[in-house]
C-alpha cells in the first residue's frame, strides 16, 4: 500500500520526548518514558527547562535570597540530569539531555518539533499554580500536534 504515511521499518517511537523537572512524578515519567523507549527501540529526549528571571516574584524578593536559591535549585536538578548515573534504568536506550531556558508548554512543543517526536510524557501537575495558568499537561494535550501520556 503506498500514500498512507506508513514508515516501513518503523514500528514504534524513534524519539519519546519526556519533561523532567526534578519533581516525583516527572521523575516517575521519565521512568515511564525510559520503558517506552525500550520496549518500542527509541530513543530518549529529557528536557529539563529552565524557568527565566525576573517576574513578580523577584520584585517581592528584595534581599535575592529567593531568587539564588532557585537558581542553585536549578543548577542542581540541570547536573543531576546531565550525569550519565541519572537514568540508571536506561542502559541500552540512547538518551538526549536538552537544557532550555523558557515557557515549559513552549519549550516541550519546541523539542518535540524538532526531534519529530512520535510521542511526549510529563508528570502530572503537583502545584496549586496549576489552578492559574492551566497545567503544563493539560496543554499538552489541548494543543500538541503528538500523543501526550501524564504519568501520575
Amino acid at each position: 500500500m503506498t500514500g498512507h504515511g506508513f514508515e516501513i521499518g518503523r514500528d514504534g517511537p524513534s524519539a519519546v520526548v519526556v519533561g523532567v523537572d526534578g519533581s516525583d512524578p516527572s521523575l516517575r515519567a521519565a521512568a515511564y518514558a525510559v520503558g517506552v523507549c525500550r520496549r518500542q527501540g527509541g530513543r530518549l529526549v529529557v528536557v529539563y527547562v529552565r524557568e527565566p528571571g525576573g517576574g513578580v516574584a523577584s520584585m517581592l524578593d528584595t534581599t535575592g535570597a529567593s531568587s539564588a536559591a532557585a537558581v542553585r535549585h536549578q543548577d542542581d536538578v540541570e547536573r543531576a540530569l546531565r550525569d550519565p548515573r541519572s537514568l540508571a534504568d536506561a542502559r541500552g536506550v540512547p538518551v538526549e539531555v536538552v537544557v532550555r531556558t523558557g515557557d515549559p508548554y513552549q519549550v516541550l512543543s519546541d523539542v518535540a518539533h524538532e526531534v519529530r517526536a512520535d510521542g511526549v510524557v510529563v508528570g502530572s501537575s503537583e502545584g496549586i499554580g496549576h489552578r492559574i495558568a492551566g497545567s503544563l499537561a493539560v496543554r499538552l494535550v489541548r494543543n500538541a500536534r503528538w500523543p501526550v501520556t501524564v504519568v501520575p
